[in-house]
C-alpha cells in the first residue's frame, strides 16, 4: 500500500491512518523539524543541566529560600499591601474606560457605516498595540515619566488592563443574542437605549467575572513590575535578590505565594457566586 494516500481512501474497508497520508507525513516531519530547531535556538544542553558546579549553586539558592528569614516579615507585609492596592486601583480605574471603549470595539455594534468601522478598526489596532507591550515595559516608561514608585506601577497596570479588558468585553458583546436587540429596535428605541436595555443585561455577569479575574492577574503582575521600580513588594524583592540574601528572598516569596493563593481562592468563590 502506498504511503501517500488521500485521507478519504480506504483500504480493505478501513480508513487510512492520518500518519500515512501525504499531509500527515508533512505534519510529522514539520513538527519534528520545528522541535529540533527549537532545541538549537533555546540552547538546550544536558551538560549545563547536569553540571555539578551549577547544580551546587542552585542547591545553595534553594536551601536559602526554603529557610526564610522572618525578620523581614513586617516590612514584607506592608509592601504586599501596597502591591494589592496598586492592582486594585489600576483595575478600578481601568474598568469604566474599558467598559465604554468595548462598545466601540465590538464589530456587531460598529458595522453600520464606513465611519463607525473606521473607529472600530482604529481602536482595535490601538488596543492591540497597548496589549502587545508588556506591563513591565510600561512600568519602565512611567518610572521615567512620573518617578520610581507605586504610581508608575499603577499607571502601567491600568494601561495594560484597559486594553485587555476592552478586548474581552468587546468579544463578549459580539457574542450576544441578537433577538433582544431587534426587539428593542422594533419599539423605535434610540441607539443608546438599545445598548442599555438589550446589550448591557446580557454582558453584566461576564463583565463582572472578567473584572475579578483581571484583578487577580494584576496582583501577580504588580509583583513583577516592582522589579523595575513600579513599587510594592517587587522593589523589596529585587533589593534582597541583588545582594544574594536568599533567606530574606524566601520570606518575601512565601508572602507573595500566600497572597496569590488567597486571592485566587477568593476570586474563584466570587466567580462561582455570580454565575
Amino acid at each position: 500500500i502506498a504511503i501517500f494516500e488521500p485521507p478519504h481512501k480506504k483500504t480493505q474497508g478501513l480508513a487510512v491512518p492520518f500518519y500515512r497520508t501525504f499531509w500527515g507525513v508533512i505534519l510529522i516531519i514539520g513538527s519534528l523539524s520545528t522541535f529540533f530547531v527549537g532545541l538549537r535556538v533555546t540552547g538546550f544542553s544536558f551538560y549545563e543541566l547536569t553540571n555539578r558546579e551549577g547544580f551546587a549553586g542552585a542547591l545553595r539558592l534553594i536551601k536559602g529560600i526554603f529557610n526564610p528569614n522572618f525578620k523581614v516579615l513586617p516590612r514584607a507585609i506592608l509592601e504586599i499591601i501596597e502591591t494589592i492596592y496598586i492592582a486594585f486601583v489600576a483595575t478600578a480605574l481601568a474598568v469604566p474606560l474599558a467598559f465604554v471603549f468595548s462598545f466601540f470595539c465590538a464589530k456587531n455594534i460598529m458595522s453600520g457605516s464606513v465611519g463607525t468601522m473606521f473607529i472600530y478598526t482604529t481602536l482595535r489596532g490601538f488596543f492591540n498595540v497597548l496589549r502587545s507591550v508588556e506591563p513591565i515595559i510600561w512600568a519602565i516608561i512611567f518610572s521615567v515619566w512620573v518617578g520610581i514608585g507605586p504610581f508608575a506601577g499603577m499607571l502601567a497596570l491600568m494601561l495594560h488592563t484597559v486594553a485587555s479588558l476592552a478586548k474581552q468585553y468587546s468579544e463578549q458583546i459580539e457574542c450576544i443574542d441578537e433577538g433582544p436587540v431587534e426587539g428593542i429596535q422594533a419599539t423605535g428605541a434610540s441607539f443608546l437605549q438599545v445598548l442599555w436595555f438589550a446589550v448591557v443585561p446580557q454582558i453584566t455577569l461576564p463583565y463582572v467575572a472578567f473584572t475579578i479575574f483581571r484583578w487577580d492577574i494584576n496582583v501577580r503582575m504588580a509583583t513583577i513590575i516592582g522589579l523595575v521600580g513600579g513599587g510594592g513588594i517587587g522593589d523589596m524583592l529585587i533589593q534582597y535578590q541583588g545582594q544574594a540574601m536568599w533567606e530574606e528572598v524566601g520570606c518575601i516569596a512565601l508572602v507573595i505565594v500566600t497572597v496569590v493563593w488567597v486571592m485566587d481562592t477568593a476570586s474563584a468563590y466570587i466567580r462561582d457566586a455570580i454565575k
